[in-house]
């Protein structure tokens, strides 16, 4: 009797295992097609999401492309506006001594002028006992010079704040996509930025202090600093507090117009180096001539110094000289 149970169980397993592979063979292309196309339609919509994610990422970086180029025209149109302007309107001296870092009055920079043309006056009229040469070294060392080592030094300073400027923007859109107000933004670069960003940003601070809003400190760094960079970082910090906006983004976007311009005035210097160095040496032939035929045959070159005519030829061919020079300035030279 157990051995009949134990028969009839063994064919029972036996019948159903046979059923289950039978059923397994039917059923078998069937869900391997199944399986087959679940596959295919997860590797189609995972193509589809990563699609959708490279569209995505290519719309974000031609709306970044467009808006930085429309940063771009916008600081060049106004750059052109700006030098326009300043063609027909020179800065008070005042203003040309505050923009070259130094801090004397306009009084005590006419009295050093002329102490400085009184000395150089006495020692040509002692070494060339000429009062009318001693007359124009007066002038020229009262009023030119002086002048001249301001336009110097206010354009170094001018130059020095347009290579640090992108620098203190990168540190300000940090600071501010960590958390930080653009009121601390603006105190660290006065704090522990690099001159002379660190000056202008720290009388920005200072205009806050005695009651100013941020936008109108800001517009007053123009004042100061008469570059079209400082005038559009106003223009965004006057235009993010009226109708608010990304600040960082803006900011970033301005860094990076600004290293471009930078990239590409350096990429034109370079390219126009060669002709800057050819008009260099082709103005300073005729000089070079001059004083070697002096050197060596000083009676015939003394002619044009004693001799009427010699006068006409130095009047002439200076004449001639300075159209020369105008001419290869502007072809070597490009505005950007």
């Amino acid at each position: 009797m157990f051995g009949f149970d134990l028969t009839l169980l063994a064919v029972i397993g036996l019948a159903a295992l046979a059923a289950g592979g039978l059923g397994y063979g039917v059923l078998y292309n069937r869900l391997e097609a199944e399986k087959k196309s679940a596959s295919r339609l997860s590797r189609v919509k995972s193509a589809e999401t990563d699609r959708t994610k490279v569209n995505a990422a290519r719309d974000r970086m031609v709306e970044a492309n467009k808006r930085r180029k429309s940063m771009q025209d916008s600081l060049k149109t106004l750059e052109d506006k700006q030098r326009e302007k300043d063609r027909h309107k020179s800065p008070p001296l005042s203003a040309r001594l505050q923009q070259a870092g130094l801090t004397m009055s306009v009084r005590k920079f006419y009295v050093w002028s002329i102490v400085f043309g009184t000395v150089v006056a006495l020692f040509a009229l002692a070494s060339q006992g000429n009062v009318p040469v001693a007359v124009g070294a007066w002038i020229a060392a009262s009023f030119g010079f002086p002048r001249w080592v301001i336009r110097f030094l206010r354009n170094r300073r001018l130059k020095a704040f347009l290579n640090e400027f992108p620098n203190a923007l990168d540190i300000m859109v940090r600071s501010i996509k960590s958390g930080l107000p653009l009121n601390d933004a603006i105190r660290m670069i006065a704090s522990d930025g690099q001159e002379p960003v660190r000056t202008e940003f720290r009388r920005i601070v200072e205009a806050q202090q005695i009651g100013l809003t941020v936008p109108e400190a800001c517009a007053r760094l123009y004042l100061r600093v008469p570059l079209a960079e400082a005038n559009f970082f106003a223009i965004v910090i006057m235009i993010q507090a009226q109708a608010g906006g990304n600040l960082s983004e803006a900011l970033g976007n301005l860094s990076r117009v600004l290293r471009d311009r930078k990239k590409m005035k350096a990429k034109v210097n370079a390219l126009s180096m060669e002709a800057k160095a050819s008009a260099v040496i082709i103005g300073s032939l005729p000089f070079i001539v001059a004083l070697l035929v002096y050197l060596t045959s000083p009676d015939y070159m003394m002619l044009l110094f004693t001799d009427p005519r010699g006068h006409l030829i130095m009047i002439a061919s200076g004449i001639w000289m300075s159209i020369g020079i105008l001419v290869m300035r502007n072809m070597i030279n490009f505005e950007l």
